[in-house]
């Protein structure tokens, strides 16, 4: 179980660079960083990220990189951006990620609105977004470093602002990440002592990172996150849930995302633990089925995707074989169920778990590295409750929380001790929640942000007299303090006749058949609800094409049997392409963005309210 590890000081007074020394210190010898090569998985202990962490700060620093300036990463989930997030965070500079799904007027925006002058990129995929901005007089930016040795040379042309373009032979500065890192390897000395001077002049209260909205009602908002709030944080996630000492984490959400940043980097370093870069995350459930890890979190539709996958294989079993598996799940979610309640199972149930377990659902986890899960969660959007009862009949119970940037990633949070399935928790110690009169969730507390970045590097706080922050979310408190997100405030669907529905629940209701992957629900202003459907390839491909429509068919009927008539689907369609973050449906957190679906699909929603 989870060992208490040595804090290096006051909690509050802690600081990244504080927590990387103590690891380096205490569990220098312990894998702490590993990616994959062609020659298999390259792994970094401890000691060795803090040594690679110091030569990429003095690299930094070669390159002008000082206290308070913001650097913009665009890298993908690699080992150089990992590395150099820690390094610029040594310096006292800010690392911004930015989404590698970003279109460039997003780009120009965060380079304008940060004020950046050094970007690192990972290498000539990325390059477009950002060569335009080097002759944008309105943008800060001069400089691009490219993480990829190979393309190297496509740096060098543009290493100065607005002058003629330097060639290799003019010493302009290092190109590459490995480039940086090398810088001052002569002067070991003098550039460790300038390294430990620099991390030792953070403050907790310094700003530790920018994280940028994703933008899903109008253009990203900066949200400046200082050290302090970061391990308020960690500390409150911490005491969540008991896990192995210096337990693996796998890595493939975005880092511009704060739920990666959080369980990618931050928590990785206070817990001393061990991060598994996978740079594609459509590889993630190979990675998983190598490594069976003790945790795992995934987006809702990370687990979607996954369950999808499991109940095609199951269909395929003999009648027989499929019979037990089925009467194997019952027994898990009756297992499930009694813990949700807080209940003991009696010992008959627990003797046909076990039995259940072992015979049945471990052997079908283990194919999918599921077999050693202690702590499953999700989050960023809610999760259908088909999926939720689906994995409690493997006895796996994946624990929804809820939260955004501005709480620093999670500010409620169910656990094996205390939580209700369909439900995102209770708040994390420290935290508050109330209910506005119209449903909206607001939050106080000591993890909650100061405020977003303006353009002249001032903060606007935008917490009320008392501190609360109103979080543009819907939801309710039951009777034992576990928070229910209904929707988002912006997103709810007023009819035409002054009906006011969530989209979100609708769309759920949708998908908890198995041959629906997404749905978008619209009415705004409109006398009645349509949708549009998208199938789960994966199961559709079984099926002819009258049969699928049939089988949609039904699946609105099902729907709309449980919905009261101002929320049922009245019309809808089916389309024959996933949406996903690079096709611009979604966020790079896999949530809808409305407004795209909406203009992308005009005709075909127009059409389906003209009579």
């Amino acid at each position: 179980m989870t060992t208490i590890l040595r804090l290096p000081g006051e909690p509050a007074e802690l600081t990244l660079p504080a927590l990387l020394l103590r690891n380096a210190e205490d569990h220098g010898d312990l894998p702490a960083l590993s990616w994959r090569t062609e020659d298999g998985w390259t792994t970094l202990t401890w000691g060795e990220v803090r040594r690679e962490v110091a030569g990429l700060a003095a690299g930094y620093a070669g390159l002008g990189v000082g206290r308070g300036d913001h650097v913009l990463m665009m890298m993908g989930n690699r080992p150089e951006h990992w590395l150099s997030d820690l390094a610029l965070t040594h310096l006292g500079a800010v690392p911004v990620t930015v989404y590698s799904t970003s279109a460039a007027e997003q780009v120009a925006h965060i380079a304008r609105h940060s004020r950046a002058r050094l970007a690192v990129v990972g290498g000539l995929r990325e390059l477009p977004r950002w060569e335009t901005l080097l002759g944008d007089t309105s943008v800060p930016l001069d400089r691009l470093v490219v993480a990829e040795a190979s393309e190297a040379g496509t740096h060098r042309t543009y290493d100065s602002l607005r002058g003629p373009r330097p060639t290799a032979s003019a010493g302009s500065g290092p190109g590459t990440v490995a480039e940086a890192a090398a810088v001052g390897t002569a002067a070991d000395a003098p550039r460790s002592e300038a390294f430990e001077k620099a991390w030792h002049e953070s403050r907790p209260t310094d700003p530790l990172t920018v994280v940028y909205t994703s933008g899903t009602t109008g253009e990203p908002k900066g949200v400046s996150i200082s050290h302090r709030k970061v391990v308020q944080n960690v500390l409150a996630l911490d005491r969540l849930v008991e896990l192995p000492t210096h337990v693996e984490h796998i890595c493939y959400l975005p880092f511009a995302h704060i739920a990666e940043r959080m369980l990618g980097i931050y928590l990785p370093v206070f817990r001393a633990s061990h991060v598994h870069l996978c740079a594609d995350p459509s590889e993630v459930a190979a990675v998983v089925r190598e490594l069976h890890p003790a945790q795992f979190f995934g987006v809702p539709r990370v687990w979607e995707k996954l369950a999808s996958a499991v109940r095609a294989a199951l269909a395929g079993l003999p009648e027989e074989r499929r019979a037990a598996v089925e009467a194997a799940m019952e027994t898990a979610r009756a297992h499930v169920t009694c813990r949700e309640r807080g209940e003991e199972p009696s010992a008959a149930l627990r003797e046909a778990y076990a039995r259940a377990k072992e015979q049945v659902l471990d052997p079908i986890l283990a194919l999918a590295g599921f077999d050693r899960l202690e702590w499953t969660a999700s989050a960023s959007a809610p999760m259908p409750q088909d999926v939720v009862r689906f994995w409690a009949g493997f006895g796996l119970a994946v624990m929804d929380a809820w939260g955004l940037t501005e709480t620093i990633g999670v500010a409620t949070a169910n656990s094996p001790a205390a939580f209700r399935l369909g439900s995102v928790g209770r708040p994390l110690d420290g935290l508050e929640i109330r209910i506005a009169g119209d449903g909206e969730i607001l939050v106080r507390g000591e993890t909650v942000f100061d405020g977003y970045l303006r353009a002249d590097g001032s903060l606007e706080d935008v917490r009320d007299a008392d501190g609360w922050f109103a979080t543009g979310d819907i939801g309710r408190l039951d009777e034992d303090g576990f928070l229910w997100i209904t929707d988002r405030k912006k997103e709810m669907v007023v009819t035409s006749a002054g009906k006011n529905i969530s989209p979100a629940l609708v769309e759920n209701t949708l998908k908890e058949h198995p041959l629906v992957g997404q749905a978008f629900v619209h009415g705004d202003g409109h006398p009645y609800l349509v949708a549009l459907l998208v199938p789960d390839f994966e199961q559709a491909a079984r099926l002819d094409p009258a049969a699928l429509r049939e089988a949609i068919a039904e699946a609105v009927d099902r729907a709309n049997s449980r919905l009261s008539r101002p929320e049922q689907i009245k019309r809808y369609r089916v389309l024959d392409r996933e949406w996903s973050p690079e096709s611009g449906e979604l966020t790079p957190s896999l949530k809808l963005r409305r407004r795209a679906i909406m203009e992308r699909h005009a005709d075909v929603i127009e059409e389906m309210y003209t009579p």
